[in-house]
């Protein structure tokens, strides 16, 4: 059995490539932080508080557009739902007895890669498996950011607009792979593009703001496409 350090260190070095990959995504976005406004404490302080790619580039689109707070917090809501199914899934992981305080540090640091290879592990979870994990993926994702703040003062214009695209990039990076052979899934991130694309020129629905825009095509099209094909419940014991 393994220590509690033991544990730690098996999560770093599993979260080391993790952290590789939010350095370049995260870089991205504090590029496009430093074209909104933000400062660099700003935008450093966004990442570390705020542990999502998705979300956060949806918030400095809303930031920048001057959103109102309720609709910047709906939106972020609605869009880091998918945190409550993982968050529900590695409860089933963990030690019944776990204390509060671990769950919620765990928790905090819940993200698409994260629960991933947490999920993955045999056996019962260790919250100091998933702390050493986060060692390396929050300080990867914020210092992307921070760097990525700073090198919008210093690259020259045709870089940065260069490396703004990586986030369309990422995008398709997250998309296409679950996607191949999936016709469903396909099927639903094709809606999605063209009621985006009717929604964004749709003269009568220029009036509506871009954060409740997201809101109500999520809500739509994800309530539809889950009461047509529901996905088939799997019992799976984890010890």
């Amino acid at each position: 059995m393994k220590t509690n350090i033991g544990e730690w260190k098996s999560g770093l070095k599993n979260g080391i490539p993790i952290a590789m990959g939010y350095f370049a995504v995260s870089f991205t976005f504090g590029i496009l932080a430093k074209q909104a406004g933000l400062n660099p404490f700003e935008a450093l302080l966004m990442s570390v508080t705020n542990l999502t790619s998705a979300g956060q580039f949806a918030g400095l689109t809303l930031i920048a557009s001057a959103a109102a707070v309720v609709e910047i917090a709906v939106t972020q809501l609605i869009i880091n739902s998918r945190y409550f199914l993982m968050s529900f899934a590695l409860s089933q992981k963990i030690d019944p007895n776990t204390p509060i305080y671990h769950r919620l540090l765990m928790a905090y640091g819940i993200t698409d890669e994260v629960f991933g290879v947490s999920i993955g592990v045999p056996g019962r979870l260790s919250p100091y498996y998933a702390y050493g994990v986060m060692s390396a993926a929050v300080p990867g994702w914020a210092l992307g950011t921070l760097f990525g703040v700073i090198s919008g003062d210093i690259l020259p214009p045709r870089m940065i607009s260069a490396l703004s695209i990586a986030l369309f990039g990422m995008l398709l990076a997250v998309i296409i792979p679950p996607a191949k052979g999936n016709k469903i899934l396909s099927g639903v991130i094709i809606i999605s593009m063209v009621l985006s694309l009717v929604f964004a020129e749709l003269q009568i629905l220029q009036s509506i703001s871009s954060g409740l825009k997201i809101i109500i095509l999520t809500i739509l099209i994800a309530g539809v496409a889950a009461f047509v094909f529901p996905v088939k419940e799997h019992s799976k014991e984890y010890e």
